[in-house]
């Protein structure tokens, strides 16, 4: 199969993150503003997040930290998890963020399934993913960053 190549606006990538998820909580009203208010009192800044509802009906919410912060997040969200009646909060330590973006990404079909593509085609493993009207932005574990600029 040939390789398909998308015209882009660059490429970020950040490493260094921590995966932390405050899994199967009932969804209501609140979940993401417990989460994301204990974190931002602290002053700790998230620089990936995602919220879904699984087949269950539970809510579950993912973000990325710093790995040098990872520990006081988890300390400020389990109480928050807790309250929430969150079965979980997991941790993937050691992963990397590399979001493809362009300014004309609503207007191309393909993009993301090209993005997912390449990712596939390299055997690297997509933990979560984000878009945006102009990105698409998955995480990664941090060793698989390098083979997946290529």
């Amino acid at each position: 199969m040939a390789e398909s190549r998308i015209e882009v606006g660059g490429i970020i990538k950040v490493r260094d993150l921590c995966l932390i998820g405050v899994m199967a909580a009932p969804d209501r009203p609140g979940v993401g503003a417990g989460v994301f208010t204990a974190l931002g009192e602290a002053k700790l800044n998230t620089q990936f997040i995602i919220q879904c509802i699984d087949l269950s009906g539970m809510s579950n919410v993912l973000f990325c930290v710093l790995e040098e912060d990872a520990v006081r997040a988890r300390e400020l969200v389990q109480p928050v998890a807790v309250s929430l009646a969150a079965q979980a909060v997991q941790e993937t330590h050691h992963v990397a963020l590399l979001s493809v973006f362009g300014p004309d990404f609503r207007e191309r079909s393909g993009i993301a399934g090209t993005v997912f593509r390449a990712m596939a085609q390299h055997h690297i493993n997509i933990l979560a993913i984000s878009t945006s009207i102009s990105t698409v932005t998955c995480v990664i574990d941090d060793s698989e960053l390098e083979r997946a600029l290529v």
